[in-house]
């Protein structure tokens, strides 16, 4: 890739692993199995520039070894096993320590501001190569890490790419990883002694037999599926939500709802917000079935709960579903309370329902984001600028390529305190429309 240059590409693996010992094997669930085709979710950050004399490289990979060590499933590949018998397959993954892939790269051409502030706002040529894994999807686990990390020194300034298994892990359970990885990587030795054993997800369905067995068709990957970045179509752009446009929208909203014990919350707004705004941009016909999916965390949702802290994917879409006309014909207050329903409606039996019907017929997805769907994923709750390696903390986070399409955001917390990024994927037309929208600019800085 043009301006990115590859310097070495090496395994990383769990510090004191051994061979067969402590080894796990974690069964899947049907919402891991539900990203079974899709891509490698894949983000980056940017970090300021080092002090020249920190070896980054060699402290990187020391401490990654030690906290693959506390987090090793990531180190662990998926197994397949294949039934001839009634043509399916079941997949599990085994924590055997196979280590990680870890790219040391170098783009000295490419500054901070070329990653932060593209020409004429395109995604720049080199920004594939920046990521370490592009086009894998999470069923290649069997044999690819099931995270992968590419740190590529710019100009002036350090970027750092990421690849994982949206099977092994959820956005929660990946950010805690890396602030163990870089609390290692800044203060040097760690006190395992200190460290908790990593709470698995221990939860599973009562009469399910584990591990859960698929049919073959399923498991197939048609090219039509894999959902590319690099469709001319898609173009990428960041909203900002400050906190002052975030306290007008929640109040807007909640004043707008005749309703005393449901409450409209900061997050519900904005996608409020932006629902209406996309969908009233996208030219779509009233009777047009449209939907807003937001990835949720399960983990309190269950009875008995499980641990904040458990390690896994435990992600479920929440999904509302109306037409554009009534959408369209109803204020911002009636679509922020439509999706406070459906986040309230994700109730441990509800849960426990579809993962029983859906086991009974598995269909896993080609791909998440759909036409007329919003999809939203990540959270403002993830404390991504609370990572500092030793040379201080990041400037941005970026989405990478992967799983995308059109109606694709990632939504995280903003750099300044209180403020909400959306980092969006629509299509040209669409978003050409939305940057001419006054309604929508009313409370967005692009």
């Amino acid at each position: 890739m043009a301006g990115v240059v590859v310097i070495s590409e090496t395994i990383v693996r769990p510090e004191s692993y051994e061979d067969g010992s402590d080894r796990v094997k974690i069964h899947l669930t049907p919402w891991d199995l539900f990203f079974l085709r899709t891509e490698y979710a894949q983000r980056g950050l940017v970090f300021p520039q080092p002090d020249p004399k920190t070896r980054i490289i060699s402290r990187l990979k020391s401490s990654l070894s030690v906290a693959l060590n506390i987090f090793y499933p990531f180190a662990g590949r998926l197994v397949k096993l294949d039934h001839g018998d009634d043509k399916t397959a079941a997949f599990f993954i085994d924590c055997d320590g196979s280590g990680v892939k870890f790219v040391h790269a170098s783009a000295m051409t490419v500054s901070v501001s070329d990653v932060l502030e593209p020409a004429n706002g395109t995604v720049p040529d080199f920004w594939r190569g920046l990521f370490p894994a592009n086009g894998v999807l999470s069923c290649d686990g069997v044999s690819e890490s099931l995270i992968a990390f590419q740190v590529t020194e710019l100009k002036d300034g350090v970027f750092i790419g990421y690849g994982c298994n949206h099977m092994v892990a959820d956005g929660s359970s990946f950010w805690s990883f890396f602030k163990t990885w870089t609390e290692i990587c800044s203060t040097g030795l760690l006190d395992r002694k200190k460290i908790p054993p990593l709470p698995l997800r221990g939860w599973f369905l009562g009469g399910i037999d584990y591990p859960i067995r698929v049919p073959i068709s399923e498991t197939t990957v048609s090219p039509v599926g894999v959902v590319s970045s690099s469709l001319p179509d898609l173009h990428k752009k960041i909203f900002r939500f400050t906190s002052r446009n975030i306290s007008e929208l929640k109040t807007k909203a909640n004043g707008e709802v005749d309703s005393d014990d449901r409450k409209i919350s900061s997050f519900q707004a904005i996608m409020a917000h932006m629902w209406r705004s996309i969908i009233r941009n996208s030219d779509l016909n009233p009777e047009e079935v449209i939907h807003c999916k937001i990835a949720m965390d399960m983990r309190q949702r269950l009875n008995p709960p499980l641990e904040k802290e458990c390690f896994g994917n435990v992600v479920g879409l929440a999904t509302t579903s109306t037409t554009a006309g009534e959408l369209l014909n109803n204020g911002l207050g009636w679509a922020a309370l439509e999706i406070n329903k459906t986040v309230g409606s994700q109730t441990n039996e509800k849960i426990r329902v579809f993962a029983e019907n859906w086991v009974k017929k598995p269909k896993i997805p080609n791909r998440l984001v759909e036409n007329n769907s919003l999809v939203v994923a990540s959270s403002p709750r993830f404390n991504v600028y609370g990572n500092d390696f030793g040379w201080g903390k990041p400037i941005a986070v970026r989405a990478g390529p992967g799983i995308t399409g059109h109606g694709k955001l990632l939504a995280y917390p903003g750099a300044e305190e209180g403020d909400i990024e959306l980092q969006s994927c629509l299509s040209s037309h669409v978003l050409d429309k939305l940057l001419g929208d006054a309604e929508f600019l009313l409370y967005v800085c692009v």
